[in-house]
């Protein structure tokens, strides 16, 4: 009985280790937790491709850019003194207008609820604007627009890149012209605080900066060569409109 008892307890502690040594290796193979995971979990199929979290973000995003950046543009053409801030304005009111139009069709053809009304702080940016005259008022348009132009700017190029869509894609492209053209024009008015734009970029990031040291004593580095082609330079290449149909798969 003692020498029975003696061999239940061996086996017991043999399958207690094997199971503490199969545990990391169980543990490692659930990806349940894993980004491609919960990119899946997130998505939901449309006839257009997988609609994902940041898909729908996007809309909402682009949705909301609109309710408050058209209003803020048709405030500029009335309250602005200066031609420049005027014209930003005016290209605001109409790709706004065209763009919103875009996200409020792709919106409905995929089920995405879209908000009516600014956020908090876009209202608060309003009411900034409102109470603001004269320079004071363009420094703070070119300057609250631009900063939020920027913004959504990185969220367009990360959908535009990793969405599986169709329609979001080619909302994105729509947006992604849109929004440079804004971002274009508010600099023109030359009231766009760079330097301020570049603090609060380097606020938000933790990443330290990479790239060519530092010219040292003053010495200004070499212009690189330019590449020259060579063979048959009778092609030219020209960019393929957005709406373009893909080329045919071979």
């Amino acid at each position: 009985m003692r020498r029975i008892n003696g061999t239940a307890l061996i086996i017991a502690a043999l399958v207690a280790t094997l199971g503490a040594l199969a545990f990391p290796v169980w543990s490692y193979a659930d990806r349940s937790g894993t980004g491609e995971a919960n990119l899946n979990a997130s998505s939901v199929a449309t006839q257009w491709g997988p609609l994902s979290a940041t898909d729908r973000d996007f809309l909402v995003k682009v949705r909301l850019a609109g309710l408050w950046e058209l209003p803020a543009g048709q405030q500029a053409i009335e309250r602005a003194p200066s031609e420049g801030v005027k014209l930003a304005g005016d290209h605001l009111v109409v790709g706004h207008t065209d763009l919103d139009r875009r996200a409020r069709d792709v919106a409905a053809k995929l089920g995405v609820e879209l908000p009516n009304q600014p956020t908090e702080q876009q209202q608060g940016w309003l009411r900034e604007l409102t109470a603001a005259s004269g320079q004071e008022y363009e420094q703070k348009f070119a300057n609250l627009l631009r900063a939020a132009h920027g913004k959504v700017f990185a969220l367009i190029a990360q959908v535009r890149h990793t969405t599986r869509n169709s329609l979001i894609r080619q909302l994105a492209s729509d947006a992604n012209q849109t929004v440079l053209d804004h971002i274009t024009m508010l600099e023109r008015t030359g009231f766009v605080d760079f330097d301020g734009l570049a603090r609060e970029a380097a606020g938000a990031s933790t990443a330290s900066p990479s790239g060519p040291p530092m010219p040292s004593g003053g010495d200004v580095p070499q212009v690189p060569v330019p590449v020259t082609p060579s063979g048959d330079q009778s092609f030219t290449s020209r960019p393929v409109p957005p709406t373009m149909d893909p080329l045919p798969q071979p």
